[in-house]
């Protein structure tokens, strides 16, 4: 069972959780980007939306009709909690729709128009995606506001989700050169995110929201619930809590309080899912192989039953002498697949990067770089 989107607050004195009520769009935040440009983050209406964003393309809701041919079944990609994602074409220098298998192919976000929420997640995806730009960000092409209608147009990713290649029963199994290469693209999109100035925290980095070129390079998309990191000498941001179960960080969840940290351990429970083949949450398990992180910390803290949370898809074909070496029984060797295990120290994910990219120069049967 796929893990699902929740949107909750931590409550009054009786310490509960509870689903938050909408609330109105925050105000301006300052945010530096990699490239130490200066921005100013805001909301913006229909009307002014194009005023800070003019390397995006203003797309009519007709250009996008029939881009997607009318956003026929057919041409359907994917379906999230605040809209539908449909394939589409458009010419690659006037931006115009074209014949399918003509053109530029694109992924065009639709939003439900009910949601409130999905309305203030799309504003902020244009915010951060119009002005943030890496090679394992997804390119954020252009966007409609006409009305009720609020559309995003992305670069189009052919190999799809990394939750499809792990868990779709009909997908071919990824390699351990694969999987490792998709992590550490994963890793080096949140150090962008992560080494800016005025750092920008990602909030939902999950498998369905890393997606996958021809070459599977990886590219983080989805930047709604993105949020401004603290200031000054603040270690955290106090927000509602937002995120996907089994996801979230448990501190984020049990006080509110956001920093960097609650993506590292996101990013851990994506990299057990690499390693394991498994959800982070599955319901169709029972009592404590529910969870992934709780079932696969035993095997972690004992470097001789590591091999036991490995995906038996890869039928051993991966460097156990390079998986091995890294997971020790200290804390440290172990945190950059659990930090949770390891809260007093700020684990970076540049960290991690290396730590991957030292189990890549592990060849099968040899010890040289993949």
């Amino acid at each position: 069972m796929r893990p699902r989107p929740f949107h909750l607050a931590w409550g009054g004195g009786d310490g509960e959780l509870h689903r938050e009520r909408p609330r109105p769009a925050e105000c301006p935040v300052s945010f530096e980007s990699g490239c130490r440009k200066k921005f100013v983050f805001s909301f913006f209406d229909s009307n002014n939306i194009l005023n800070p964003f003019n390397s995006l393309k203003a797309f009519t809701f007709n250009d996008l009709k029939n881009a997607t041919r009318n956003f026929r079944p057919d041409s359907l990609l994917g379906e999230g909690g605040f809209g539908y994602v449909y394939k589409g074409w458009i010419d690659e220098q006037s931006f115009s729709a074209s014949r399918p298998g003509c053109g530029m192919v694109v992924a065009v976000k639709k939003l439900k128009p009910e949601s409130f929420q999905g309305h203030k997640e799309w504003l902020t995806e244009v915010d951060y995606l119009g002005q943030l730009h890496h090679p394992n960000l997804v390119k954020l092409i252009g966007y409609c506001s006409e009305g009720d209608n609020k559309l995003l147009v992305y670069e189009f990713m052919p190999k799809g989700s990394l939750e499809n290649h792990l868990f779709r029963r009909s997908a071919q199994p990824l390699s351990w050169a694969t999987r490792i290469k998709v992590a550490i693209g994963a890793a080096r999109g949140l150090t962008f995110l992560h080494d800016a100035e005025s750092q920008v925290i990602y909030r939902d980095f999950k498998a369905s929201n890393i997606l996958l070129d021809s070459e599977f390079n990886a590219k983080l998309s989805d930047f709604g619930l993105a949020k401004a990191g603290p200031t000054g000498d603040k270690t955290h941001v106090s927000t509602q809590v937002i995120g996907t179960h089994g996801y979230a960080a448990p501190e984020y969840i049990a006080t509110g309080r956001l920093s960097v940290k609650s993506d590292v351990y996101s990013f851990g429970v994506v990299l057990l899912e690499l390693l394991s083949g498994r959800r982070a949450v599955d319901k169709t398990k029972m009592g404590i192989e529910q969870n992934l992180v709780e079932w696969a910390i035993p095997y972690l803290c004992d470097k001789r039953k590591l091999y036991r949370i490995m995906d038996t898809r890869l039928e051993g074909q991966y460097p156990k002498k390079g998986a091995h070496a890294h997971f020790l029984y200290k804390p440290i060797n172990i945190s950059p697949l659990v930090p949770s295990l390891n809260h007093q120290q700020g684990i970076i994910i540049r960290h991690c990067t290396r730590w991957l990219l030292g189990l890549r120069c592990h060849r099968i049967g040899s010890h040289h770089c993949l």
